[in-house]
């Protein structure tokens, strides 16, 4: 871990974490096991060096994620002696809570939003922080860093507060919490660059690797039981890597050679599309994620 590198956006990440811990009483990380909640682990150690980080990682486990991403995230809270909270998507499912979606482009993730709620009442956090960049979709680039949400979980774009002078205003009404974004201002180039430089672990399927999959829409669909096939949709095996990194029904593969990380690096400087163009659940409709983001999602 370097301590002494200077780089302008990890300082300012650093700072907006020790922003949140001064400002909160129940602060939690979320983490889904992806290159960006992993580059925030990172960060949180730096900013609160040579103390433990000084918050929980909470993980909504939709049932649907990639064996690679879990057995991650276990070895990762295992390594660094961190807490993480697991709440799963199954568990509101048996509630009566969500549904269940069927057909062709079901997916869980639209119904992580009411176990993340419940979560964060459960513990009564205040403040969320995630890895969400404005880069990656124009529903988050509206979003503040210090992103306010009412006492139904709800987000409201057009009644935000100024972030003058990188002053952050954490006071909230209760029942409120914030979601907090270190990251919001880097780029998907900024955080690979990050985890090359650190040295930082990432799971497997980040690199290219042979995977069974389905072309569908444009997209290279994960073959597996939790994702829906048509019949005539053939399983084929091609040298894949992953973008981004959701559960097995959003998240599109991409053909890729990549196996290192300078060749993951050279070849996101070569892309000429987005990095959420990997993303199934954004092709729902034009508003999906600022849609998702009114009713709660993250």
């Amino acid at each position: 871990m370097n301590l002494f590198i200077p780089n302008p956006k990890e300082a300012e990440s650093i700072q907006i974490l020790r922003e949140v811990a001064a400002q909160f009483e129940r602060p939690v990380l979320l983490f889904s096991g992806g290159k960006d909640s992993i580059t925030l682990v990172r960060l949180a150690q730096k900013a609160f060096f040579p103390a433990k980080i000084p918050f929980p990682l909470l993980h909504v486990d939709t049932g649907h994620n990639f064996p690679e991403t879990i057995e991650f995230r276990d070895w990762l809270v295992k390594e660094l002696g961190l807490e993480l909270i697991v709440r799963n998507v199954q568990d509101s499912i048996d509630q009566g809570k969500v549904r269940e979606e069927r057909g062709r482009y079901a997916s869980r993730n639209t119904l992580q939003t009411t176990t993340l709620l419940d979560a964060i009442e459960e513990f009564k956090f205040d403040a969320c922080i995630g890895g969400a960049r404005r880069d990656e979709e124009k529903a988050r680039a509206k979003e503040r860093v210090f992103s306010v949400r009412d006492d139904f979980g709800q987000w409201d774009e057009k009644n935000q507060r100024p972030e003058l002078f990188d002053m952050l205003n954490g006071k909230i009404h209760v029942g409120q919490n914030v979601r907090v974004f270190p990251i919001s201002n880097w780029t998907e180039l900024d955080v690979w660059e990050y985890i090359r430089t650190e040295n930082i672990a990432i799971p497997s399927i980040y690199f290219a690797h042979k995977r069974e999959v389905f072309f569908r829409d444009g997209m290279i669909w994960t073959a597996n039981e939790h994702v829906f096939r048509e019949a005539h949709e053939e399983v084929v095996e091609r040298m894949v890597r992953f973008r981004t990194v959701g559960d097995m029904t959003c998240t599109a593969a991409v053909l890729s050679e990549a196996v290192s990380l300078d060749e993951v690096v050279s070849e996101i400087r070569q892309s000429t599309i987005s990095e959420r163009g990997a993303r199934i659940d954004d092709k729902r409709s034009e508003a999906a994620m600022e849609t998702r983001k009114k009713v709660g999602y993250f």
